[in-house]
């Protein structure tokens, strides 16, 4: 829906000008001419943004915005004076203002106002939604969200927990991919016993196998003591094998075989233990790319892919992007001991601009950094990282450290479309929920850009963000 603005003077030939342009650009604009006459109207008609002049009888513009924002503190109010002096500014500060332009205003300068203003209020009720729903979503472990992408993830968890079957977990680092199995554990039969991780990635070629089954005393070297593998000590409960895609390729047929036979022969042993785990594995590889390429095998790829959960980058994830960092906030908060209880509206404006190539785990670490640096009860721009306040994504944003030649409000969207559309993966109904349009607005966008259905699409992405599927 267009944004509307009550447009407040005595000179009616203004309010019609002014009218008459802003439609021109997508608002719609009414008009009083006495500030009585506009207070009524807020009590009938619901407003995105006041504009008044100063110079009025009766009732002045100060005193109007005092009175609006006194009884409406959610709408903003734009002042406009034929005499722009530092006591003006002052007064207008004074009593609420958001912003303070003379008159007649550049229209396009105007337009830019009224857009950061609108921009700004929604951006602060949606911080109050977010912060007021986030303790009563509910949750799946630690999985915090108001995405259906992840919605429909945890209702798969919920689905697949109680069973044995091993779980595929994909998706770029930094999306919570421990988080999941962690919650895939709670949440099953085995919830009792041990859940193990390892990062296959981190250990030594040379030393995986040992880690993972086990060695007698005498096997190797410095093998002094007997040790009992990993396998062993998830007996009965999870074993997480994280970045699952750096096996060695000849440790690859052993970990079949222990799967397969729930046993394991510790290294330098001629007995097999019997275990029983449940295998959670992880990545941020492509396994089939890689089982094509034979760095990693078709029969090991198909025992561990059972149930495959693919978790969308957190770009995809809309909101949650401010669900998260005030999770975040209280969190850290908390633990320094600061009062900091939320973000600015600009702020949020940064954190939903920035790309997150880092995902949750880059969010965390903003969010710690900023309340390291707060000096009021709201994070500010200076309180970010230097990497989000000087990304791309944020440079048109108002009070953004990149300067770029100003273009027209319609291709500021059409970039904002086609960026959520890439980072959605060129699936539309994702991308539609992204914007929080319906489809077909976003089909008819995509038409009027000359986009071709087969645009927009990463690579051979799956569409669907979540996945769960038996491979045949």
């Amino acid at each position: 829906m267009s944004t509307h603005i009550l447009l407040v003077d005595d000179d009616q030939d203004l309010c019609l000008l002014l009218a008459s342009r802003l439609s021109q650009h997508g608002f719609r604009a009414t008009w009083k001419t006495s500030s009585l006459e506009a207070l009524a109207a807020l009590e009938a008609t619901p407003v995105d943004l006041v504009v008044t002049d100063v110079s009025m009888a009766a009732m002045n513009g100060f005193e109007l915005c005092e009175r609006i924002v006194a009884n409406h503190p959610d709408l903003p109010v734009m002042l406009l004076t034929a005499f722009g002096t530092l006591q003006a500014a002052t007064t207008a500060i004074r009593v609420g203002a958001c912003d303070f332009l003379t008159k007649p205003p550049d229209i396009e300068e105007f337009v830019g106002a009224l857009d950061r203003a609108v921009r700004s209020r929604r951006l602060r009720g949606e911080v109050k939604r977010l912060r007021l729903m986030g303790s009563n979503l509910p949750r799946v472990g630690e999985i915090l969200t108001g995405s259906p992408a992840i919605q429909a993830l945890c209702e798969v968890l919920d689905r697949v927990a109680e069973s044995d079957a091993s779980v595929l977990i994909t998706g770029e680092s930094g999306t919570g991919k421990e988080l999941v199995a962690r919650a895939l554990h709670r949440g099953g039969r085995r919830a009792a016993e041990a859940f193990v991780a390892v990062d296959c990635a981190a250990v030594p070629h040379a030393l995986l196998e040992s880690e993972l089954f086990g060695h007698v005393q005498g096997a190797f070297t410095d093998a002094r003591r007997a040790r009992t593998g990993l396998f062993k000590q998830a007996d009965g409960g999870t074993l997480f094998l994280d970045e699952v895609g750096e096996l060695p390729l000849a440790l690859q047929p052993k970990l079949l075989r222990a799967l397969q036979e729930r046993r394991v022969r510790p290294v330098g042993s001629d007995q097999e233990i019997p275990c029983d785990v449940r295998l959670v594995a992880a990545t941020n590889r492509d396994l089939e790319a890689a089982v094509q390429e034979g760095r990693f095998r078709d029969d090991l790829y198909f025992r561990i892919n059972v149930v495959h959960l693919d978790i969308p980058p957190l770009r995809a994830r809309g909101h949650d992007v401010l669900l998260l960092a005030q999770h975040f906030l209280d969190r850290c908060a908390a633990q320094a001991g600061k009062r900091v209880v939320g973000v600015s509206p600009q702020v949020a404006g940064y954190l939903l601009a920035y790309a997150w190539p880092g995902n949750v785990r880059e969010l965390q670490n903003c969010m710690e950094h900023a309340v390291v640096f707060a000096r009021y009860e709201d994070i500010v721009v200076d309180d970010l990282p230097e990497r989000v306040r000087r990304s791309p994504g944020t440079r048109a944003l108002p009070g953004g450290n990149h300067l770029s030649p100003l273009v027209a409000l319609e291709e500021v969207e059409r970039l904002h479309v086609l960026r959520v559309l890439d980072a959605a993966r060129g699936n539309r109904t994702l991308a539609a929920q992204m914007l929080e349009i319906d489809r077909k607005t976003l089909l008819r966008k995509l038409k009027r850009y000359a986009v071709r259905p087969e645009e927009g699409r990463r690579g051979t992405a799956p569409a669907a963000p979540v996945l769960l599927s038996a491979p045949s």
